[in-house]
């Protein structure tokens, strides 16, 4: 019989192929550090759109077959390189996209801190300080949206669309007794969810993940102002109770993704108040408003909600990703996700956070460090003025295409711009694509197109702090040269 050897191999041995020497530690680091450092420099002088075709990017990666290992320097050039030359730049002043805008030095600081500490935050007697962390953060954005301060409960996610998908299963939990074990089979007839027709796609996949399927969703019709129609909102509701469907749901939107259109909310919350219906806040993007004091009011009706998405990844710029579930039901979420295992610590009865009682989620990392170091170096006020000059950039950038015969259609105080070329309206779908093409390609700024009505419209978004008039101006000179162009 052949012996085994249960000897163990040094740790020196070991570590070797995963940690570096202090020495070699602090001059990767000194590396990284520069690359942070020449990003804002270098990247005004990139185009924006730097895509790379997928042989050109499966060529790049063929060295690594990772059969022999490479040296870290040449490891990190090579990301370096890639990330520089191989991606929309969304960090750029002049990205006008979607919600991606350049983050703060402390939050890149927090998520370095998160990878090298590496909580776990599942349980109490895991991550005792990072779960209070969170937990204050929770409490402190809940009241800063006017949410009853003694009510308010939530947790990080993912995203919006765990953000989401958590608001439809409380929503279910709530308005379904023993919906948690017996699910979809035990319930008396079809629930039914309602959203503005400009509202987020993530509940289409959220209501199909928990099993409901697509058609228990409704999309309410928006009026002119592409607002969710309060009366088509109540027909549709009558409608529905009169074929035995059971309405559970009605979710609101505060700044919608095309549009940045915030839905009336204390309308809303005043029909599901009169339905019995769970009214939930989409306010991923637009919720931040609520930061500065000026533009409070147009969150009004927000306090109403049983619950409300909130991104900090968008708005308050920290790194993707840091959505919130917040609530207004302190026992809802231990009721829609508690569960019991044998090799988790065992609940507590003084006061402890067991996250993974209250989440979709299990082992994740500490989300919240980067809100928290973010906050507590700019403050309210810091945020307030953040927010302040990037909503102001909003009004220079509508203000410049009207000037430059570009029709602004929608109507939103959020820095967002819907537009399409007044010099010749009937013309402009078949153009649109064109035009927005052009745009990108020219690198200096980039747009996107969408639809609104059903028709196409080019979209730009003031998505970071750093976007000056200059910015705008460029943007606008891209737009003008394009449409010259076409126009020939």
């Amino acid at each position: 019989m052949v012996e085994q050897d249960f000897s163990s191999t040094p740790v020196s041995r070991v570590a070797q192929f995963l940690t570096f020497s202090s020495e070699d530690r602090r001059k990767i680091w000194a590396k990284v550090a520069n690359i942070v450092d020449s990003i804002d420099s270098s990247e005004k002088s990139l185009n924006i759109e730097n895509v790379l075709a997928p042989n050109d990017a499966i060529a790049a990666l063929t060295k690594f077959d990772f059969l022999e290992p490479h040296e870290p320097s040449s490891v990190l050039e090579f990301v370096s390189s890639g990330l520089t030359h191989g991606r929309v730049h969304t960090t750029h002043p002049g990205y006008y996209g979607l919600f991606n805008p350049a983050v703060g030095d402390m939050g890149i600081v927090a998520d370095t801190l998160t990878a090298a500490f590496n909580p776990q935050l599942a349980s109490w007697n895991h991550g005792s300080f990072p779960i209070s962390v969170e937990d204050h953060l929770v409490r402190h954005i809940g009241e800063r949206l006017g949410l009853p301060p003694k009510n308010i409960d939530g947790v990080f996610t993912s995203g919006g669309a765990e953000a989401n998908h958590t608001a439809v299963l409380t929503a279910l939990t709530k308005k379904f007794r023993g919906f948690s074990k017996l699910g979809l089979r035990g319930l008396p007839a079809q629930p039914t969810a309602y959203i503005s027709r400009e509202g987020h796609h993530s509940f289409r996949k959220a209501i199909r993940a928990c099993g409901l399927g697509t058609d228990a969703l409704t999309e309410i019709p928006v009026d002119v102002n592409l607002k969710m129609d309060i009366k088509s909102l109540r027909q549709k509701l009558d409608e529905d109770r009169k074929t035995g469907k059971i309405p559970f749901l009605i979710v609101a939107t505060a700044g919608t993704t095309s549009g940045g259109i915030i839905d009336p909310l204390s309308d809303v919350a005043t029909v599901c108040k009169e339905q019995g219906v769970w009214f939930h806040v989409d306010a991923a993007w637009g919720g931040a408003a609520a930061i500065v004091p000026e533009m409070q009011h147009y969150l009004s009706g927000i306090e109403q909600a049983d619950s409300v998405t909130f991104d900090a990844h968008k708005w308050l710029s920290v790194p993707m990703a840091a959505g919130m579930f917040l609530t207004t039901h302190p026992d809802i979420l231990g009721k829609t996700f508690h569960i019991e295992t044998d090799y988790m610590p065992p609940e507590g009865d003084s006061g402890e956070i067991n996250p993974y009682h209250r989440s979709l989620q299990w082992s994740r990392r500490f989300i919240g460090l980067k809100v928290f170091m973010s906050l507590a170096v700019a403050g309210w006020n810091g945020y307030a003025t953040v927010i302040r000059q990037q909503t102001k950039m909003g009004v220079i950038l509508k203000k410049a295409l009207a000037l430059n015969k570009w029709r602004v259609v929608n109507n939103t105080p959020l820095p967002v711009a819907c537009f399409i070329d007044a010099t010749d309206e009937s013309g402009f779908a078949k153009n649109c694509e064109a035009i927005v093409k052009r745009v990108v390609d020219d690198g200096r700024a980039w747009v996107s197109m969408t639809k609104l009505n059903g028709l196409p419209v080019i979209r730009a978004c003031v998505t970071n702090f750093k976007s000056q008039s200059d910015d705008i101006q460029a943007l606008i000179t891209a737009l003008n040269h394009a449409r010259s162009i076409l126009w020939k």
